[in-house]
């Protein structure tokens, strides 16, 4: 075992010159972890000599893999323009300008400027809100599903609450709606069956330990055929009969009406208001544009009692998320929609699109054999679940690489693609056009 004399001591190692400009203290907890691991490998006989300066290149290299941002900046050519994998709605860079200026500086957070004393950090988004939808008044939490757990939690614990069997979903990370009720106290009252709930289901579900009727999104699915539902006007009207709550777990809301038709299956949040509602909730960060959020608009009893729910500060938001709904609700007051990335990928013509695929064309025509295609994507996040919308796509043929290569080559380099059809394509529904250039770049560094 003379090998192990020759480990270095640590305090020696760490000195070496090559360290001095990195930090000492996880250069020490690097290097006493890898000599520990080299120390292993002497004595199970895989190592038969030691290199200082290896040894030290490898610390370093560790080094450099802890400090590297695992959270990165990608490109999205899947078309996809609400990914979740990818982080959903990209925020404007005016909104987020905003909340660095509120979050640089002391703020009004929870401070009433003219009254001079505490105020409520709700308040900030309640009058945008009530000017946008004509709601009575609102509460953000951190998600929807943060959203749904604190309305079962406020009224319908040890209560009933009845809810169609064909929406009781699950969505992305096990969400599952009748597991969140059980855990929020709530007992679930299922009525109809899968592809079929009747007025009638309802109503006759209604009995003294009836809290709430609430009808849920059905994200990420939709039932075809012989099928029906019952509409949220006449669970609205239902409810006040029977003097119940009516909730709407709209998942990802949209305030105006989509392109492609997408509204006639799914009403906007302002379409639902005309029906007077009790409560709706809604994602920030889906189809509205925004920020990761829930957002609970409704009548002003009911969310002042929400409001006294001691869940409700373990689920808040903070300044950064505030300022930036309250952008983005502004944005869609003052009808500047320019403002919200989202639906600038979902409004922009086709012509545009085909414009960017052929610029990308003529750049790395010489590389990949290319060819512009008119195609079809989905919007994502949940949203108007199998609903298509037309897009442009460049395929790309490099070299004599099958399409899962391709694909896997460009990952590397932060360029997430989607295979169609055995081919790689570019989706420029949800490429940026400042995006093209470093798109060359990839393709050109990737193979050339």
């Amino acid at each position: 075992m003379i090998l192990l004399k020759s480990i270095p001591k640590i305090d020696k190692f760490v000195a070496k010159s090559c360290f001095d400009k990195y930090s000492k203290s996880l250069i020490t907890k690097i290097s006493k972890e890898t000599i520990e691991h080299l120390r292993s490998e002497i004595l199970t006989n895989n190592i038969t000599q030691i290199n200082e300066d290896d040894l030290a290149k490898e610390v370093i290299c560790k080094y450099e893999e802890t400090i590297s941002p695992s959270l990165q900046k990608v490109i999205n050519a899947t078309g996809i323009i609400v990914h979740t994998n990818l982080g959903r709605s990209l925020l404007s860079k005016q909104s987020l300008q905003k909340a660095i200026d509120i979050a640089t500086s002391y703020n009004n957070l929870e401070y009433d400027l003219q009254k001079g004393q505490r105020g409520e950090r709700y308040s900030h988004i309640v009058k945008t809100l009530q000017a946008l939808t004509g709601c009575e008044d609102a509460i953000v939490v951190n998600n929807n599903a943060s959203a749904v757990f604190l309305i079962m939690n406020t009224f319908a614990k040890s209560k009933e609450v009845v809810v169609s069997r064909g929406e009781l979903v699950e969505i992305g990370g096990s969400f599952r709606v009748p597991d969140v009720m059980a855990q929020s106290g709530a007992v679930l009252k299922e009525i109809g069956t899968t592809n079929k709930t009747h007025l009638r289901d309802y109503e006759n579900a209604i009995n003294e330990n009836t809290s709430m009727l609430m009808k849920v999104h059905k994200s990420n699915y939709s039932i075809e055929g012989f099928a029906s539902e019952v509409e949220f006007e006449d669970i609205v009207k239902t409810a006040s009969e029977h003097n119940v709550i009516d909730y709407y777990d709209m998942g990802s809301g949209h305030m105006i009406d989509l392109p492609f038709n997408l509204s006639s299956s799914e009403p906007s949040i302002l379409k639902i208001m005309e029906y007077n509602p009790s409560l709706l909730s809604f994602s920030g960060d889906k189809l509205l544009g925004s920020v990761q959020a829930g957002i609970i608009i409704g009548k002003k009893e009911l969310i002042e009692k929400i409001k006294k729910n001691q869940l409700l500060r373990m689920l808040r938001v903070d300044k950064i998320t505030l300022a930036i709904i309250e952008d983005t609700l502004n944005s869609y007051l003052k009808n500047d929609l320019e403002n919200i990335p989202t639906l600038n990928m979902l409004h922009i013509k086709i012509e545009v699109l085909e414009q960017r695929a052929n610029r990308l064309k003529t750049l790395i025509g010489d590389i990949c054999k290319c060819e512009v295609i008119n195609t079809q994507t989905l919007i994502g996040g949940g949203t108007t679940p199998n609903k298509k919308i037309p897009t442009i796509a460049l395929s790309l043929e490099c070299k004599d690489y099958k399409a899962n290569k391709i694909e896997q080559e460009l990952r590397k380099h932060n360029l997430i693609s989607r295979i169609e059809n055995e081919k790689v394509l570019l989706d420029f529904r949800t490429i940026q056009e400042d995006e093209i250039e470093q798109i060359e770049s990839i393709i050109k560094k990737v193979f050339n």
